[in-house]
């Protein structure tokens, strides 16, 4: 039998190999084999050509075994758990190897010096083990093409010296090991030519690799994430004439970027992006790399103007200029030559002037990237021509006017990104029809007008953004798509009620309506919201209760309904946990589903009020912010101790309401509180013990509570006398006649005016000091009143 191809994902048992004795060529790929008799027996197969086993669990004694098999020519035992060391007998014995491939496995120490045997070996893959030491067991592989080392812990001279015999050797990758420069200059030239090198990732390599000046045949050259402390080798063109692919991201090229002498046409594939280069950009680097498809300068120090010559570079199909430093305006012969663009990125620089000239012929753009520079005036109608952009992104720009009708066209758009801008007019309705949007922000304009009831149709949106604008109105009932994940509407005049809106948007992680006018009770289906981690209702007009369905938000990490006119008691079982703290699973959902759908990364923040000032985060803080922020409403009611099983909490803000009781004592176990405030309520009793997290909270998070003792306030021993202390009626002789007492004290009441008024009618010098002392405690009653309850309410009034 010659094939015996076995596919993924098989359960399989392997007794029956031994009626195969004649078996040539053996395939198993993602193969279970069931029990102990099911792996392979090398004696069974003694006339075995071709092995190819590839993410099969393998038994540790399998290298000894595989002697058995002196036939074989191909190996390949990827991904099969491999441990333990190469200084096998059986190993060593296959000296029939053409192709070797261990890769992806958990192979450890040195190379065998049998490796010599291996004369016939003309492709060797070690990659991704955790081999070590030098590669000198390799220098007698005379018939080796390609040799792939990468991943390990080998220490490679930059010469390549060990490999200088392997006359054949066409492509060499040693990614993520150790490159280092010899002591001395190896005085010989190596007898190969390499086609393929790959050096990223080998540390602090501090020159380019000796190997490179000795190499006139090469095609594709990979050295990033190194440090070389070099200028651009632009000798490497000059000597390779057919090289296409030349990678040197991050790798500390600094000074001067100089292009070859003469035009280099083989050239397609350029990034130098993440280095140090301070120069501007080649006037004629179109006439020199005309047939680059594409080209990556990004984050390096270019200044100066795009040059115009980039538009000869009609087979370009990428270009990334972003986070320079390059100025002046985008030039025509750029959008019209280069009509192969698919994505163009030209990002946080300091490019000026209008967008796009009338004369636009990049049909083919998918992404453009113009964000953070200073463009101005109005969006060109010329920007419709690209009628396949699938995202666009303007933000961090001058633009000013309405968003252009004509943008209508641009039917395939997915992504779309025009915030911090001056855009003004209302939000189109047009934008309803186009269905293929996912990801809408538009935060920080002028707009205004009505939330368009045609944003109900897209029904695959993931992303909406239209906060610190001048939208009024309801929000739509309808308007609930399925997918949305995020949605920051704050800071604008939004009013009316929710009633519906959002209520099947099940997939919610983020709902920022604060600072709004919206009014009525907060909806009971937020409830179901089962994936919402923040909830931002605050500074809006909120009444009733807080909705004890919220208790059933599980993954809530953060909530503000602070600044509302909130009535009732606080739900004890409220539940807030810190992403970081949530099943990974979960987090990974909240980073995937808003995930664009090219490489656009839009990372929204989060406003939190704290201390008096508001905060924005975004990113992985997010992931360990948590807090509650309740301030500025009518609660009564206790603090609930329950909120002591608040492990994760850093900020709880339950000031300016109408709190009563004791502060749960058990609250001290609070380990990450950073931010505590229960300032001007009715609290009675001991302050927490200051200690811990505690001890960091100073006055201000207890004034306003004139029943409160304890630290860092007055003495409880000093104080005057507790609530507990104060005389209670009594009741043992039955009801007060509260008739009586209310005739009574009515009547002394006026008794005492009369009487007063009486004497001072009679004494003038009475009269005087009479005036004079009721002055007194009217500015007395001033002050206190400016000291202490103005602030309270400048405090809520100002959020």
């Amino acid at each position: 039998m010659s094939c015996y191809p076995i596919g993924p994902d098989c359960n399989l048992r392997l007794q029956s190999l031994d009626l195969f004795s004649s078996l040539k060529t053996l395939s198993l790929d993602g193969v279970n084999l069931i029990d102990s008799h099911s792996q392979i027996n090398p004696h069974e197969l003694q006339n075995l050509e071709f092995m190819h086993i590839e993410d099969t669990s393998l038994e540790n004694n399998f290298l000894h075994k595989i002697g058995a098999m002196p036939s074989i020519k191909q190996l390949s035992l990827t991904g099969c758990g491999l441990n333990g060391t190469l200084h096998t007998q059986g190993f060593c014995g296959l000296t029939n190897l053409r192709l070797l491939d261990m890769s992806n496995n958990n192979l450890k120490g040195t190379l065998p010096e049998c490796f010599y045997n291996f004369t016939s070996l003309e492709n060797l893959d070690l990659s991704s083990n955790q081999l070590s030491g030098d590669v000198s067991a390799l220098k007698s592989l005379t018939s080796l093409v390609e040799l792939r080392l990468s991943n390990n812990y080998f220490k490679i001279p930059s010469s390549l010296e060990p490999f200088f015999n392997l006359s054949k050797l066409k492509h060499f990758n040693a990614d993520n090991n150790t490159i280092y420069i010899e002591s001395e200059m190896q005085p010989l030239a190596p007898r190969f030519q390499l086609n393929l090198i790959s050096l990223s990732s080998c540390g602090d390599v501090g020159q380019f690799p000796h190997i490179l000046f000795h190499q006139h045949d090469l095609r594709q050259v990979y050295l990033s994430n190194n440090n070389f402390r070099e200028g651009f080798p632009n000798w490497l063109l000059n000597n390779n004439a057919n090289l296409e692919r030349l990678v040197l991201a991050n790798s500390s090229l600094q000074g001067h970027f100089e292009l070859p002498f003469l035009p280099h046409t083989d050239l397609s594939y350029l990034d130098v992006s993440e280095n140090s280069f301070y120069t501007n950009l080649p006037i004629d680097i179109g006439e020199k790399l005309p047939s680059l498809s594409f080209l990556n300068m990004s984050k390096n120090q270019f200044h100066g103007s795009i040059p115009s010559s980039i538009g000869d570079m009609n087979f370009l199909e990428a270009l990334d200029l972003s986070n320079n430093q390059l100025s002046g305006g985008l030039p025509e012969h750029l959008t019209m030559g280069c009509f192969s663009l698919t994505s163009l990125a030209l990002s946080n620089n300091k490019l000026q002037g209008q967008m796009f000239s009338s004369n636009v012929n990049l049909t083919k753009l998918r992404e453009l990237h113009l964000d953070g520079n200073h463009f101005s005036g109005k969006i060109p109608d010329s920007l419709s021509n690209c009628s396949f952009l699938s995202t666009l992104d303007l933000s961090n720009n001058v633009l000013s006017g309405e968003i252009p009708m004509s943008m209508e066209n641009m039917s395939s758009l997915s992504t779309l990104d025009l915030s911090n801008n001056e855009l003004s007019g209302d939000i189109p309705r047009w934008m309803g029809s186009m269905s293929n949007l996912e990801e809408i922000v538009m935060a920080n304009n002028h707009l205004e007008g009505p939330f368009p009831k045609e944003f109900c149709h897209l029904n695959d949106l993931k992303l909406l953004d239209l906060s610190v604008n001048n939208i009024s109105g309801r929000l739509p009932s309808c308007f609930s798509p399925l997918w949305i994940s995020q949605v920051h509407l704050s800071r604008n005049k939004l009013e009316g009620a929710l009633t519906n809106v959002f209520h099947n948007s099940t997939s919610l992680v983020t709902l920022d309506l604060s600072n709004n006018h919206l009014t009525g009770k907060i909806p009971r289906w937020i409830g179901n919201l089962s994936r919402l981690s923040f909830l931002l209702l605050n500074n809006n007009h909120f009444e009733g209760g807080i909705p004890i369905q919220l208790c059933k938000l599980g993954q809530l990490s953060l909530i503000d309904l602070s600044n509302n006119n909130l009535s009732g008691t606080i739900p004890p079982c409220l539940k807030i946990t810190a992403l970081n703290e949530i099943s990974q699973e979960y987090v990974r959902y909240v980073t995937d589903i808003a995930q664009p759908p090219s490489s656009f990364s839009i990372d929204e923040p989060i406003e939190f009020r704290v201390k008096s000032m508001s905060y924005s985060y975004k990113g992985i803080v997010l992931t360990y912010l948590s807090g509650i922020d309740l301030s500025c409403n009518k609660l009564t009611g206790p603090i609930p101790p329950a909120f002591s099983n608040l492990k994760q909490i850093e900020s709880l803000d339950l000031s300016h309401n109408n709190l009563s009781g004791k502060i749960p004592p058990q609250l001290v176990g609070l380990y990450r509180l950073s931010y505590f405030s229960v300032a001007y309520n009715n609290l009675s009793g001991s302050t927490p013990a200051w200690t811990a997290q505690f001890a960091t909270f100073d006055e201000s998070s207890y004034v306003g509570n004139p029943l409160l003792c304890g630290d860092p306030l007055k003495d409880c021993s000093t104080s005057g006398p507790s609530a507990s202390l104060l005389p209670k009626a009594s009741t043992e002789n039955g009801l007060i006649d509260m008739i009586s007492f209310y005739v009574t004290f009515v009547v002394s009441y006026v008794m005492a005016i009369l009487s007063i008024a009486c004497v001072l009618y009679i004494n003038p010098y009475w009269r005087q000091a009479w005036f004079y002392y009721v002055g007194s405690i009217s500015n007395c009653c001033y002050y206190f009143l400016e000291d202490h309850i103005l602030p309270k309410r400048l405090h809520c009034g100002n959020m």
